[in-house]
């Protein structure tokens, strides 16, 4: 059923691979497929959980085509090299589509599912029983309580948040989300195994959003704001943010890329929970964009429109270009993107 090979690696004595060897990603979406990637590439033993073959498959070509671009980096002039770590690495990762058989043998399991509690407890109550005891669990989640999702396990004190940032495989930083009842035994396994997979490691307490979103949703939330009041247009707002303040992208510009369906989930989650904080107040206008479609650059348009291309190559042209000439076509637009993201056009 899946295409990767049956596991193979032998470990080395240290403390940090005894801790953590055999790890189990549950959820092979964007972030998923990335921390099973960068677990396998750091050495540890992999098994991605998907809910049918189908996504598996998927799951499996997108990490096998991001550990050829990673490959090429690291061995440019060498592509013996670059064929043995690929080869190394994809010998350390397996598919499965059942989440129990799945954590049999495992030290670490890592949930990067839906952004919903109630499908996220259902699997953690399986897990939980289905999972040795030496076994640690810890939520991908970015906008939902860890203490919550632990609520329905036993092992709480073997229970935490690790918070990858998009894409996995590139972005160095790792939230370490605490709860009270996690041990320090299973914080400072956490912090182990984060470096041993190449990640700058910080610590938060389990706050909404975390660190990173906890800042960046409300600023992103307050220039909408400011653009609603007509204080501002989005290209002043964001050229000042970049001039101003050193920020390499605007906040307009940022709700665009990030996706307004994401941000405006985010923030009506929080509102609903926090409704007295007026950081957490939805958008008017991200819910109207939401509700047209005008996602930001992933549709080709948001607050800002931009051109369809990356849109239309990702989407629609591998039906009528051959693959050679789609290659062109999509570099081509990755270096134009490059040249023009001051010159974005307002709505």
């Amino acid at each position: 059923m899946s295409s990767f090979g049956v596991l193979k690696r032998s470990f080395s004595t240290s403390s940090v691979r005894q801790v953590i060897k055999n790890v189990t990603v549950i959820g092979g979406g964007l972030m998923g497929s990335g921390i099973a990637q960068v677990a396998a590439q750091g050495g540890n033993n992999v098994t991605l959980v998907e809910v049918n073959s189908e996504l598996l498959k998927k799951a499996e070509a997108s990490i096998t085509n991001n550990l050829g671009r990673v490959a090429k980096k690291l061995y440019k002039d060498d592509p013996n090299g670059a064929k043995k770590f690929v080869d190394e690495t994809q010998s350390r990762l397996k598919g499965s589509t059942n989440p129990s058989d799945a954590v049999k043998d495992s030290d670490l399991v890592v949930e990067a599912i839906v952004e919903n509690m109630s499908v996220k407890h259902k699997l953690f109550k399986a897990l939980d029983e289905a999972a040795p005891p030496k076994t640690l669990f810890a939520s991908n989640t970015s906008s939902l309580s860890i203490g919550e999702i632990a609520a329905v396990v036993n092992r709480k004190d073997k229970f935490g948040g690790l918070h990858f940032f998009n894409p996995v495989p590139v972005m160095k930083l790792l939230e370490i989300v605490r709860i009270p009842e996690q041990s320090e035994e299973t914080y400072q396994a956490f912090v182990a195994w984060g470096k041993a997979i190449r990640k700058t490691c910080v610590t938060c307490k389990d706050t909404p959003g975390f660190i990173v979103n906890r800042l960046l949703v409300p600023y992103i939330a307050e220039a909408i704001r400011m653009m609603e009041r007509g204080d501002a247009s989005p290209r002043d707002i964001d050229i000042a943010m970049k001039l101003g303040a050193g920020y390499p992208m605007g906040p307009i510009e940022l709700a665009d890329y990030v996706g307004h369906d994401t941000t405006a989930s985010i923030i009506q989650g929080w509102h609903e929970k926090f409704p007295d904080n007026p950081l957490f107040n939805p958008c008017e206008s991200t819910k109207r964009l939401v509700q047209e479609k005008k996602l930001g650059v992933k549709t080709g348009e948001g607050y800002y429109k931009y051109n369809n291309l990356r849109y239309w190559l990702e989407n629609k042209s591998k039906d009528v270009l051959n693959k050679n000439e789609w290659t062109k076509q999509y570099k081509l637009w990755k270096r134009r993107l490059k040249i023009n993201q001051s010159k974005l056009l307002p709505l």
